[in-house]
């Protein structure tokens, strides 16, 4: 079994941390194989704890998406600093929120796509604490989409937002401590402000072999991280994504959309779609009776969740020109550009599909800058390949 990080300070193999002023950053996901949290982890191993800090959804995971959450108190006193707030300005550690720390721990369980915002907490949290003399410590963990197959071009100039801060591919196969130093790297921060406490025995073609904790309230399961590479895009529409049912990303859809037809008329290599009628709970068409599929994904090697959801956005987009539409809403503290847009890292594949032209050009170009991506990856990655 794959051992993480935190399973390394666990073991007393990372001494480094024992009578240092630490600052956690964590969540529910932030656990051992036999489900230690990383607090208790880590004043096991000779930590003094000062500050605890949240990232989106919280340091307990109990916000929903895009909900801002307070400060607070843990039970043994120390404050607990939101990263989550209501501006871009409140994603950072501030210099008060820091002032009493000589290293930042970050363990946070990433699901391997670029839009979960966990990667680029960390990467703020590096520049925030580098500013100040501060060492950033990360407790690497596993991929859980493997450290292989990338899908969706790097974002650009004009499309970098908290689901995407610097330019990786949409699905990135690398781990939280690869993007950091990649993050390093391109910010010319010193090296001695960073340490990764990485892992041992992972196996990049693998992915995962680990006891599963949702890191976020719609993160549930393992199938939700194999689908949410393309499933996350639904945000960037007036469908559903399936919050407020017990299968977010995998299931999706909204009053108008024939699964049947859907299902009949989209074959997604490596996957089957089942058509189903939903009611989210809440979120989007809440209580109100949805068509619309559950994606099964039945070869994990061969489906491409990115490729998969473009394609039955463009189905959908067709079928229904009158009643679908793009998310205009202010999107993840970003104005005047279209959530889709953030999401995809251009305009492309939104304006593909507002001409009904053939997505399959667009994602045919994507897979070149990807391929010119992962030649440039080589030099920030910390696990065999």
């Amino acid at each position: 079994m794959t051992r993480t990080g935190l399973e390394r300070v666990a073991r007393g193999e990372v001494t480094s941390l024992r009578g240092r002023r630490v600052g956690l950053v964590a969540h529910p996901a932030s656990v051992t194989s036999s489900f230690e949290h990383a607090s208790s982890v880590l004043a096991r191993a000779g930590a003094q704890i000062v500050a605890y800090f949240g990232p989106e959804h919280g340091f307990g995971g109990e916000a929903q998406d895009m909900i801002g959450v307070g400060d607070a108190r843990a039970p043994d006193g120390a404050p607990i600093h939101t990263l989550y707030g209501d501006s871009f300005a409140s994603l950072s550690p501030t210099p008060a929120q820091l002032a009493d720390i000589d290293a930042l721990v970050i363990d946070l369980q990433d699901v391997g796509s670029r839009y979960y915002t966990f990667v680029w907490t960390a990467a703020l949290c590096l520049e925030a604490a580098s500013a100040l003399g501060i060492t950033t410590v990360i407790l690497d963990r596993p991929n859980r989409l493997g450290g292989v197959v990338m899908e969706g071009a790097p974002q650009r100039d004009g499309y970098r937002s908290f689901v995407g801060l610097h330019d990786v591919p949409v699905r990135h196969a690398m781990t939280i401590g690869e993007i950091v130093t990649m993050v390093a790297t391109s910010r010319g921060i010193a090296r001695e402000a960073l340490e990764i406490v990485t892992m041992e025995g992972w196996d990049a073609t693998r992915g995962w072999d680990l006891p599963w904790v949702l890191p976020s309230p719609n993160m549930p399961t393992l199938d939700t991280a194999r689908v949410y590479p393309g499933g996350c895009l639904i945000e960037g529409t007036n469908l559903s994504e399936g919050r407020g049912t017990t299968r977010p990303f995998e299931i999706f859809g909204a009053p108008f959309v024939d699964g049947r037809a859907l299902a009949r008329d989209v074959v997604i290599e490596g996957a089957t779609l089942r058509p189903l009628t939903f009611s989210p709970t809440f979120h989007k068409h809440a209580k109100t009776v949805c068509g619309g599929v559950q994606v099964h994904v039945i070869d994990e090697a061969r489906f491409a969740p990115y490729a998969a959801y473009v394609r039955m956005l463009a189905a959908i987009a067709r079928a229904h020109r009158a009643d679908f539409a793009w998310r205009t809403e202010r999107y993840e503290f970003v104005d005047h550009v279209p959530a889709i847009d953030l999401l995809c890292g251009g305009p492309e594949v939104r304006e593909a599909i507002d001409a009904g032209a053939d997505v399959d050009a667009i994602l045919d170009a994507e897979r070149d800058a990807v391929a010119r991506f992962g030649e440039e990856r080589r030099a920030w990655l910390l696990y065999p390949r």
